[in-house]
């Protein structure tokens, strides 16, 4: 069965109504500032419902775990010192930073840290899964949005766009490679995993490319 048009899944970021047309630009619209802080702020609340479920945390967090087993600092320390060393990967790229990538790694931890108290932490296995699930749905949604924006992607996300530009790949397949890579990475470093990071790293590249598909489609500026 052939998928409907609006369900494929995207090949790169599309142009909407809200996108910056500098991404540089220090004055962007209200509107797609709106549409910035409300995607970050969804991806915030998605990375805290998966940890929540308790199976897992996203391939990132256990490269970061598996760091601090080599080196002496926190967790979030040596998420700081992967997003640095990411940052310096856009060099080749010529990625730039932007508004989106200063205010990403604020709103996401600060959006993880206020919805964290209210979510729950279920002990049924089923339940943990289907959390996992819908937390990765939220990263997806998430990011639709403030990709979109175009104020500058988050490091990750940045890898992400400026490797699918460099090698014409779905961008669904660039950031599955990706989390799938940092994932070895951080197993072998000792960092924990879980089917909820199993779980994530599959679906988190299709999630990601139907979610600016169905973003291009209702705010797009192109023909979809």
């Amino acid at each position: 069965m052939r998928l409907p048009s609006i369900l494929k899944t995207a090949k790169k970021v599309p142009k909407t109504h809200w996108s910056a047309d500098d991404p540089m630009t220090l004055t962007p619209k209200s509107k797609t500032v709106f549409i910035l802080i409300i995607g970050l702020w969804i991806f915030g609340t998605g990375d805290a419902i998966i940890i929540a479920s308790g199976i897992g945390v996203a391939p990132w967090t256990v490269l970061a775990q598996g760091i601090t087993n080599k080196i002496s600092m926190t967790v979030g320390e040596a998420t700081f010192l992967v997003s640095l060393t990411v940052l310096l990967l856009w060099i080749p790229l010529r990625e730039k930073l932007g508004i989106g990538t200063i205010l990403n790694a604020i709103l996401i931890a600060v959006a993880i840290d206020i919805m964290a108290p209210y979510l729950p932490s279920p002990e049924v296995y089923i339940f943990q899964i289907i959390q996992v699930l819908i937390g990765t749905i939220f990263v997806g949604i998430g990011s639709g949005m403030y990709l979109t924006s175009n104020l500058g992607p988050g490091p990750r996300d940045g890898l992400m766009t400026g490797l699918q530009r460099i090698s014409n790949v779905p961008i669904g397949r660039v950031r599955a490679i990706i989390e799938i890579t940092v994932l070895i990475l951080g197993f072998y470093l000792g960092g924990k995993i879980g089917l909820g990071t199993v779980i994530f790293a599959i679906f988190i590249g299709p999630v990601v490319a139907i979610s600016l598909r169905l973003t291009g489609y209702f705010g797009g500026t192109e023909n979809y």
